[in-house]
């Protein structure tokens, strides 16, 4: 069994204080601030959030909602799934029997918490009764409060489904 010794590059005192490098970075982000600062009609920006991008598609994450059945009642049976699969660990179920007679559970305690969701869709995939669905269209969630972050029950029932532009 034979080593192959590799010959290290960069032994010179020049390559290892690394300016040279971090000159010629500085130099091409100077060159491009000169650049945007003689012609500013290059410059791409969008005043959002009063310009919405045109490039979100139909199948971008946003806010989550819980959905109901034909006769109003919640479709979420407290399986659990969606906070197992929920590698953020960011939803909170505590499960209680259903009042109208049917042979199974319902959330009695369902929430979300926005600042700890990364919006990976897991949860979506995961539930078996199509119960929580993130097409809202709702991808900015601003809140001067923790509390606000902390979406409950009724304000995930309140949400309705992004209407599709025909």
């Amino acid at each position: 069994m034979g080593i192959k010794i590799v010959k290290r590059e960069g032994k010179s005192f020049k390559d290892r204080i690394y300016l040279p490098a971090i000159l010629g970075g500085m130099m091409t982000t100077l060159g491009h601030f000169l650049r945007n600062l003689r012609d500013t009609s290059n410059i791409k920006t969008l005043n959002y959030p009063e310009e919405q991008p045109k490039d979100i598609t139909s199948r971008y994450r946003g806010v989550h909602r819980l959905t109901k059945r034909d006769d109003g009642s919640v479709r979420c049976v407290a399986c659990f799934m969606c906070a197992t699969a929920c590698p953020a660990e960011c939803i909170f179920i505590e499960a209680q029997e259903r009042e109208d007679g049917v042979d199974e559970k319902m959330p009695k305690v369902f929430t979300i918490d926005l600042l700890e969701c990364v919006f990976c869709g897991g949860c979506v995939e995961a539930c078996p009764c199509d119960a929580i669905r993130m097409d809202t269209g709702i991808f900015t969630f601003v809140a001067h409060k923790r509390e606000d972050f902390l979406l409950t029950k009724d304000k995930l029932l309140s949400f309705e489904a992004k209407k599709e532009k025909a």
